[in-house]
């Protein structure tokens, strides 16, 4: 829900209505720190609902445990990702990562202490995690609060309790496209868990998830980067630089997953090996070697065009986008392949990258037909009409 603060503070920030991105972010607080109320019970019940779900009892009841010892991250995310946005929406992401840098080091010693030291388990985990996001939180409000922003930062102000139903119908519109996306390929992993020979599956897509993950940041900075310069430029009234950042963004990321999903297909035979050193699992991810290949690809473009629409206000249209995509088309096919077809996970995996395929293809053929000069003037009128609610 905090990507809807992407498109509001950059294109009040591109064009030059400074003081209206401190108010975005009160009233992007008072929204998500609402919903993560509203969303708590999930944390405290997840155990019963992954029961309910089908799910082992004992592996219910330990992430039921588990999830519930890191319900202070979830409220915390809550002041955090807005903090965060309002910082890169001003091109100041060398605070985050100067901040995250530090409390990185935190987060090693305080994990070394807990877990490795006092022996607390999955509890010293959870403590250390809450810790540093915490600290995180902490410093990135020192700083944006403290005077850092001077310019977009003036101080609590009553018109945050204004407008708040546009701003939550825009927020609500984003949460439902991010969490499409991000729980697509968790449904997978999901799916597997019910596959005969169950454990080897799920060991050897978790293996190619962590690689897609760790590969998947790259492209997660060119959607916040692309979103943010997006909405900078059409803020400004410059559709053609919105085109132009686009085009870049979209052509660099491509390249270095392309060289990426080649290295995936030369080592296909040894991406296990620092995750596993049990024979069966390398085997089948080599197995499924192929399809992580062209996950990568993919990754190389999806990313871009969400931070594209983030950055141009799409939320609501990418939503139904995803909804169609991924559920209507990516899931059905996954389990028709898996067990229709008797493909197992790689029928799964290949079904849900066909999803992932349509959506990627429909985004570039909606930013491709995108009249960037109209929506220049779409981006004007938000910010005159947003900031006429202040």
């Amino acid at each position: 829900m905090a990507s809807a603060l992407e498109t509001l503070c950059g294109q009040a920030y591109g064009a030059k209505q400074y003081h209206m991105l401190g108010i975005y972010m009160q009233r992007s607080w008072l929204i998500l720190l609402s919903f993560a109320a509203l969303l708590s019970p999930m944390y405290v019940f997840s155990g019963q609902l992954l029961a309910a779900l089908g799910q082992p009892a004992a592996l219910s009841r330990e992430a039921g445990s588990v999830a519930l010892r890191f319900l202070p991250a979830h409220f915390t995310y809550a002041v955090l990702l807005p903090v965060t946005t309002f910082l890169q929406c001003q091109r100041k992401n060398w605070v985050t990562a100067a901040a995250a840098g530090a409390v990185f080091a935190v987060h090693v010693a305080a994990t070394w202490l807990l877990v490795g030291c006092l022996g607390l388990g999955i509890s010293g985990v959870a403590v250390a995690f809450n810790l540093s996001w915490v600290a995180l939180a902490a410093l990135l409000l020192t700083y944006a609060l403290g005077g850092g922003c001077p310019d977009t930062w003036s101080g609590f102000s009553t018109s945050a309790f204004v407008g708040l139903k546009e701003f939550v119908t825009l927020s609500a519109s984003s949460g439902v496209m991010v969490c499409l996306e991000n729980w697509y390929y968790r449904i997978l992993v999901f799916l597997t868990g019910f596959m005969k020979n169950a454990e080897l599956s799920v060991d050897a897509l978790s293996i190619c998830m962590s690689l897609t993950s760790l590969e998947m940041m790259i492209h997660m900075g060119f959607l916040a980067g692309t979103g943010v310069r997006v909405a900078n430029e059409l803020g400004a009234a410059n559709g053609q630089g919105a085109k132009f950042a686009t085009i870049v963004s979209t052509t660099t990321s491509f390249l270095i997953s392309l060289f990426v999903s080649l290295l995936a297909l030369i080592f296909h035979d040894k991406l296990a090996i620092i995750f596993s050193s049990s024979q069966a699992v390398i085997d089948a991810v080599d197995d499924i070697s192929v399809l992580l290949a062209l996950t990568i690809l993919l990754n190389g473009i999806q990313p871009v065009l969400s931070g594209v629409a983030i950055g141009s206000g799409w939320q609501g249209l990418v939503a139904y986008v995803n909804i169609g995509s991924y559920y209507l088309i990516g899931v059905p096919l996954g389990v028709v392949l898996g067990w229709g077809f008797n493909y197992g996970v790689p029928g799964i995996w290949a079904g849900m990258i066909g999803g992932t395929m349509m959506q990627t293809l429909i985004l570039a053929f909606i930013t491709l037909r995108c009249d960037w000069n109209e929506e220049a003037l779409k981006a004007g009128n938000r910010v005159r009409q947003w900031s006429s609610t202040k």
